[in-house]
């Protein structure tokens, strides 16, 4: 998909975080949005991996995603979003980590069905490639989930999407973005009741890498 002419990706700058903000209101309404000193430290520690999408006629950032550098070997498959960004400090981000994890990725409404996100995406996967990088992993929610929580488990409603014989607003959008199901996960985000607190860890593996010796199969 192409970009409109009136968006583009470029870098978060400190004269963003105002903006932000207010969108993280927003799409996260339930939850305490990042802080001006949780964005400037995000800068600070990562510059190359906070993208905002621009509506370029206003010079407004409508679209965000954050990134940070992980060594996943020190995690687990099961931690929660709290665990692998520090608290949405990303003060755990390792400059010699292989992985690259998409902490957060959200656009503004008002500026949906514009292809944004596949941008931003599209950004991040750049930065894979740039740094060399073995792959990038994510979390995604399951908005779909939560009305048939009561009587299909979790990892069958997640098959089903995978083998397209159901639609998820969100994970449906990730695989026909090429990503891929690592599992699903209970407790990752907090608070999010249209997926009934489920989510799935999704990747995306740089075919130019070879993976980080602790991933290597002996």
């Amino acid at each position: 998909m192409t970009l409109p002419h009136d968006y583009r990706i470029r870098l978060m700058q400190p004269s963003d975080h105002a903006a932000i903000i207010g969108i993280c209101r927003v799409v996260y309404p339930h939850d305490v949005p990042y802080t001006a000193e949780e964005l400037a430290t995000h800068h600070a520690l990562y510059p190359q991996g906070q993208f905002v999408a621009e509506h370029v006629p206003t010079g407004q950032p409508v679209g965000v995603h954050f990134t940070l550098r992980l060594r996943m070997a020190a995690y687990h498959v099961d931690d929660p979003w709290d665990v692998l960004t520090a608290q949405g400090t990303f003060a755990d981000h390792d400059a010699s980590g292989p992985t690259l994890y998409g902490a957060d990725v959200f656009v503004s409404p008002d500026h949906q069905h514009h292809g944004l996100a596949h941008a931003l995406t599209d950004a991040t996967r750049g930065l894979v490639a740039a740094e060399q990088l073995w792959r990038m992993v994510g979390g995604s929610r399951l908005p779909g989930y939560a009305a048939v929580a009561d009587v299909l488990p979790a990892d069958e409603y997640v098959r089903e999407v995978v083998a397209g014989t159901r639609i998820d607003p969100v994970l449906s959008a990730h695989l026909k973005d090429g990503w891929q199901v690592v599992k699903p996960i209970h407790g990752y985000l907090q608070h999010d009741l249209e997926s009934a607190n489920w989510a799935a860890v999704i990747q995306w593996v740089n075919p130019e890498c070879p993976p980080p010796p602790e991933f290597v199969l002996r």
